[in-house]
């Protein structure tokens, strides 16, 4: 067996607001394995100003990996512990190298094109009628759940925007969750949460920024809408301090992005400590390509976990590995009557 890695620039259709400011292009690595005419492929999908391994020497560390193929997977993924990213693309190269089918990964009804995966709609920071019109968008699209990410114009506005759902919309007919990517304070923080909840929220993603357990601990204990982790679990690579984490803070939710915790290794360790703490849990894809966002996808349909995830990242680029995964009526499907584009993987 050989390996190699593909640099790819994915192009964003529309520039999309994030707490980490614009994104117009989002680079990924392709970890491709060969041997013979058999092919494996895993998407590395680092997140630059997120990603615990957005460090310099991440392409050096790459090669190793192709260097050093012949480990095999378990003692290259030991030896990857601060490059989750690479993890998740090494585990899901040697998943793809050993299946019948390059990128079906974990055989079910939602491969087999008999079964579904509830997301939810996503709605992009931006000015409030950038944010109206993507959520106009979102519910005629049949979504209903709506994520909306919070913390980009005033939090008066924000708070308008939320309204109009719920004037229109009852929590049985649209499930709303807020994402504040860690943009209140500790000291407003509980006031915002209290106002929010007026307005029957789902819960509400990272109010405060990382690293402050006590802070969020409390949060946690006084909050009137349920509180979900998110770039909280990202750099948290030992099960001690999972478990520290998890038994300090004690959140309602932690939100899962394999790209970010180690992959499915990583995700498996959160959700067996999380279920053991009683805290709920769902999965989110972290602006991977298809190729990426399928493995989440597979993966996340075997857990047979009911809340709608966020798998609704396909569609954000104008070169996306074209693939059979589609969006309908506010869910994620496997089109097996559609095929993937493996033009940029065979020329390797």
């Amino acid at each position: 067996m050989r390996a190699c890695f593909k640099k790819y620039i994915l192009n964003f259709k529309r520039p999309s607001g994030t707490s980490r400011g614009i994104l117009k292009t989002k680079e990924t690595y392709f970890l491709i394995l060969k041997e013979g005419d058999n092919l494996g492929i895993g998407e590395c999908g680092l997140l630059r100003g997120l990603s615990i391994d957005d460090r310099p020497d991440y392409e050096k560390k790459l090669q190793w990996v192709c260097d050093n193929i012949s480990l095999g997977e378990e003692k290259l993924y030991e030896n990857l512990m601060e490059f989750p990213s690479i993890q998740f693309g090494v585990e899901t190269a040697f998943r793809s190298f050993y299946s019948t089918d390059l990128f079906s990964l974990f055989p079910s009804e939602f491969t087999q094109g008999e079964a579904s995966i509830r997301i939810n709609g996503l709605v992009w920071m931006g000015d409030e009628r950038f944010m109206r019109e993507q959520i106009s968008a979102k519910l005629k699209e049949g979504f209903s759940c709506i994520k909306m990410k919070i913390g980009a114009i005033d939090f008066k506005t924000e708070l308008e925007l939320l309204k109009s759902i719920r004037k229109k919309f009852s929590a049985s007919e649209v499930e709303l969750r807020v994402d504040a990517n860690g943009a209140f304070s500790p000291k407003d923080a509980l006031e915002k949460l209290k106002v929010l909840s007026d307005l029957n929220l789902h819960s509400i993603e990272q109010p405060i920024k990382q690293g402050q357990w006590q802070e969020m601990a409390r949060l946690c204990e006084e909050t009137p809408l349920a509180i979900a982790l998110d770039e909280e679990l990202i750099g948290i690579f030992e099960k001690k301090e999972k478990v520290e984490l998890l038994d300090t803070i004690k959140p309602q939710y932690i939100i899962l992005k394999p790209s970010l915790i180690g992959g499915y290794n990583g995700s498996d360790s959160w959700i067996d400590l999380s279920e053991k703490e009683e805290a709920g849990w769902w999965i989110t894809s972290a602006l991977e390509s298809n190729v990426g966002l399928n493995a989440i996808a597979q993966y996340t349909f075997t857990k047979n976990n009911k809340l709608p995830q966020g798998l609704g990242t396909g569609s954000l680029y104008t070169n996306n590995i074209e693939s059979p995964l589609e969006v309908s009526h506010g869910a994620l499907s496997y089109q097996r009557n559609n095929s993937w584009n493996v033009e940029l993987f065979n020329s390797q």
